[in-house]
């Protein structure tokens, strides 16, 4: 198999489905059906059964689809290796973001990233903290901003910023009679700050458990022994936030998003607030390409700044 039908059964096996794979591929369905035909014929095994709702690797399918991964990140590799010769005048990185701290914080860094090096290409990949370490470790990104101490990883990563975990609601919200000024002392920029055991009797709007702030959130309630009143606990993190915004529910937020919410109410948890750090963190054990360093160097540069 070539690289691109490398491309084609992962992303077979990754969808689930011929059809949603074909769309993603940019290919017609038959195409990428015939495809697979000619393969299970070649290989005298069928890959994938057919189901109501889509198709689903056999044993055979699995192992050629390991195959089509390990395949794929070693040519990668080798592109990293060749790119370099051309000394960052050309090329390619791929980076994982969570989509929601990437649309405060990823512009600027980029911005900055294409001026010094127009030949290279950054690709993003999008996904909450802790799924972009797994990405990490297996090799399909190069370079990833995550929250720190990483969870899954094994490895360094350069602390370039601090963010604080927060909630967000509208002025007008009943919870605003709690909200107190922040103690001078405190390392939180946001003025005021409330205790959580105050907001206990107001409805809450969580992100899934997957994600930091899912998880950071529910830790808050457990560690002071609250059972929060939710009705919505698996959005994501922009919708929870712009539900919050408008006073529907209080939602566990990033401080960095103040600028896309500049009529709403940001409260730090507790005097001290909630302070975490943000890294940048390159795949461990593997080759680290000249563009993956010129941008963590860049996302250093940038953020601390």
């Amino acid at each position: 198999m070539d690289i691109r039908e490398l491309d084609y059964i992962i992303a077979i096996a990754e969808e689930g489905s011929i059809s949603k794979a074909a769309e993603r591929l940019f290919m017609a369905q038959s195409s990428l059906s015939q495809f697979l035909s000619g393969l299970e014929h070649e290989l005298d095994s069928r890959l994938f059964v057919r189901t109501s709702s889509g198709v689903r690797p056999t044993e055979a399918g699995r192992l050629v689809t390991e195959y089509a991964c390990r395949e794929r990140l070693e040519y990668h590799r080798l592109r990293n290796q060749i790119q370099d010769t051309e000394n960052l005048k050309t090329g390619r990185v791929i980076l994982g973001v969570s989509t929601f701290r990437g649309t405060f914080i990823l512009p600027e860094v980029l911005s900055a990233f294409r001026k010094e090096y127009p030949g290279i290409h950054v690709i993003v990949a999008e996904d909450n903290s802790m799924a972009l370490e797994h990405m990490l470790r297996n090799g399909t990104i190069d370079i990833a901003l995550i929250t720190l101490p990483p969870k899954v990883l094994k490895a360094e990563a350069e602390a370039v910023m601090q963010d604080e975990i927060c909630i967000i609601t509208s002025p007008q919200h009943p919870v605003m009679k709690y909200a107190k000024p922040s103690p001078v002392h405190s390392r939180s920029g946001i003025a005021k700050y409330v205790d959580i055991k105050d907001t206990i009797g107001f409805e809450y709007l969580l992100c899934g458990n997957d994600t930091v702030l899912g998880r950071e959130g529910r830790r808050f309630f457990r560690e002071h022994g609250l059972i929060p009143k939710v009705y919505n606990g698996n959005l994501s993190a922009f919708f929870a936030a712009t539900l919050g915004a408008e006073g529907l529910g209080l939602a566990f937020t990033y401080y960095c998003a103040r600028s896309c919410f500049p009529e709403a109410e940001f409260l730090s948890l507790g005097e001290e607030g909630a302070i975490i750090d943000l890294g940048v963190c390159l795949a461990p054990g593997r080759y680290h390409s000249k563009a993956a360093e010129a941008l963590k160097e860049v996302f250093s540069r940038v953020l601390r700044r």
